[in-house]
């Protein structure tokens, strides 16, 4: 397979054919922690995890008549940069489906890569999404997910991808599955999100993601054991009842354990240093009000309050008391109660 020049700026050279487009667009998600990365009862890892608005991967997949290859475009430099896994997950694609009709994919947006919002997992569920829908293949999302290689550890990128909402998972199979869905539900309409962004740093990844979970010493049974009772009787009956400083005590000391634990890894509790001072620094502007932490490996951190006057007080206290330094990103967004999107303009 063989990819075009990438186009580069939003609107060049990106626009629909006339036959019409599936257009797909995948929200992002937030990491919130592991339920037990050692297996201590044998099924690793194990997830919780929560859709947010205000950040998406968009694709877009239309005919390419005379084409012998596929056309990747891109409307974006950060899109560009992904070309090239979305051409292996096109090749994947049609691997398994014995699909081989020449296509135009078309990068609209992406989400920020190796920063804490599940990029990878939905680049690859939007291609395959958009894909499968173009060709009227009957492809469930997890097939989807195994095919492409995602959801390794955690499960809840693919089912934000479907559902949305607060997600708890319990492990991927020995097989290589995607970890089955245990938990859902919509956080409380009101209550907003925080999200602190560091554009100086990623987060661990590939390999080298795969090395510092192998050079870390098991995180202990009673350990994990009170991550799953701060989920199950804090985290989960907080948010079903919209009760804010329940809800944040559990995160908080998922947070706190899973930080300590995979320190060594990332150079201490937050990937980001200043991401960790700005967390610290809510949570004594708002105590007991605020729910804080790291998203999966970072430098992306994460506030979640009860109201959106509550989230824009708090972050203008946050930049009064200098919490704020030049590089870093404050931003106000609300939980998502639903998956991904797609529009299909063919025959209209």
């Amino acid at each position: 397979m063989s990819t075009c020049t990438p186009t580069r700026g939003a609107g060049t050279g990106v626009s629909p054919l006339r036959s019409g487009t599936v257009t797909l667009r995948a929200p992002g998600r937030l990491h919130l922690g592991f339920l037990d990365p050692a297996a201590t009862l044998g099924r690793a890892f194990g997830s919780i995890g929560l859709v947010i608005d205000g950040f998406e991967t968009a694709v877009a997949v239309s005919a390419l008549p005379g084409g012998r290859t596929d056309e990747l475009l891109a409307a974006t430099p950060a899109a560009e940069a992904e070309l090239e896994r979305a051409a292996r997950h096109l090749a994947a694609l049609r691997r398994h489906s014995g699909r081989h009709e020449p296509l135009r994919l078309q990068l609209l947006d992406v989400l920020p890569a190796h920063a804490g919002f599940g990029s990878g997992t939905q680049l690859a569920l939007a291609v395959g999404r958009a894909f499968a829908h173009w060709h009227g293949l009957a492809v469930d999302t997890p097939t989807l997910a195994h095919w492409l290689g995602r959801g390794l550890r955690s499960g809840v990128g693919i089912a934000g991808f479907d559902q949305g909402g607060l997600l708890v998972d319990g492990g991927p199979g020995p097989d290589g599955r995607p970890a089955p869905l245990l938990a859902r539900l919509p956080l409380p309409a009101a209550w907003r999100v925080l999200v602190a962004q560091d554009d100086t740093l990623h987060g661990l990844s590939g390999q080298r993601e795969k090395q510092a979970i192998a050079t870390l010493s098991p995180l202990p049974q009673a350990l994990a054991a009170d991550i799953c009772h701060q989920v199950l009787m804090r985290v989960l009956p907080g948010a079903a009842t919209a009760d804010l400083p329940g809800f944040a005590a559990g995160i908080n000391r998922v947070q706190q354990v899973l930080g300590e634990h995979f320190a060594p890894a990332q150079g201490g509790c937050y990937t980001s240093p200043a991401i960790g001072r700005l967390m610290q620094g809510l949570q004594r502007l708002a105590p007991g009000a605020v729910a804080v932490g790291q998203s999966s490996w970072g430098p992306t951190g994460f506030a979640i309050v009860a109201s959106a006057a509550q989230a824009d007080a708090l972050a203008t206290a946050a930049a009064t008391a200098g919490l704020l330094p030049p590089g870093l990103r404050l931003r106000s967004v609300a939980a998502r109660a639903h998956g991904a999107t797609l529009a299909d303009t063919r025959g209209r």
